[in-house]
């Protein structure tokens, strides 16, 4: 259900992080039509938030997960630590199945998919604005289940999700077509790390080549791309 509006008259201030300019404006039209909410700051990649938000102290970022150079995972783990006081939304098309835990334990306060309606995703600025935590039902009895089993012998909604955040990166960059040394240049890694993490990958999913580890990567990132 929505949340009420914020008793007290001050505005909330909010920073948008995404590299993609049509979904920036369509998020600043519909949070301005809130009467206490304003859009202070838009920026399309990781490092020029991070300064910007120091500057700017908004009450909320609200952060996509693929961005150019250093990813959204890592901008929240980066603003977690650096601008604690600042809350963290993240809005992605991405399967909240396989990202929105992951984000939580990174430090985000809320995960929403870009594809709900307007007033939806207001009301998951307004939850988190408010100090609570904003998923769907479905991640929030994941969440729950995980507290009270500790993490153990949960049913993984995705084969992906042995994968570690930095192998998940890797898995997306190379269903993307980056090579070696792209994936290393935009991680700021060595192309031998990069190889160790692809040999991880592969292990954990139980595939046999390079080949094979490219083909269902890029399955997945197009089967990603269609939703």
């Amino acid at each position: 259900d929505a949340l009420p509006l914020c008793t007290t008259s001050f505005m909330r201030d909010i920073v948008l992080i995404d590299d993609h300019p049509l979904l920036r404006k369509g998020l600043t039209r519909t949070i301005e039509k809130e009467a206490d909410l304003s859009v202070v700051g838009q920026m399309d990649s990781a490092e020029e938030a991070l300064g910007a938000i120091e500057d700017l102290t908004p009450d909320l970022a609200i952060v996509d997960i693929s961005l150019p150079g250093m990813s959204g995972m890592e901008l929240i783990k980066h603003l977690q630590s650096r601008t604690p006081d600042v809350r963290i939304l993240v809005v992605s098309r991405h399967d909240e199945s396989l990202y929105a835990e992951r984000c939580i334990r990174a430090g985000a306060r809320g995960y929403v998919m870009k594809q709900e309606a307007g007033d939806a995703i207001v009301n998951a600025i307004r939850t988190v604005l408010n100090g609570r935590i904003f998923v769907s039902e479905e991640i929030n009895e994941r969440l729950l289940q995980s507290m009270a089993e500790g993490g153990r012998d949960r049913i993984m909604q995705s084969p992906l999700e042995v994968l570690s955040d930095r192998e998940l990166e890797v898995f997306e960059l190379t269903g993307r077509g980056d090579s070696t040394r792209e994936i290393a240049e935009r991680l700021h890694l060595s192309v031998k790390t990069v190889e160790s993490y692809r040999a991880r990958i592969k292990n954990k999913l139980n595939l046999d080549s390079a080949n094979e580890l490219m083909k269902h990567a890029v399955q997945w990132v197009e089967s990603e791309n269609s939703t």
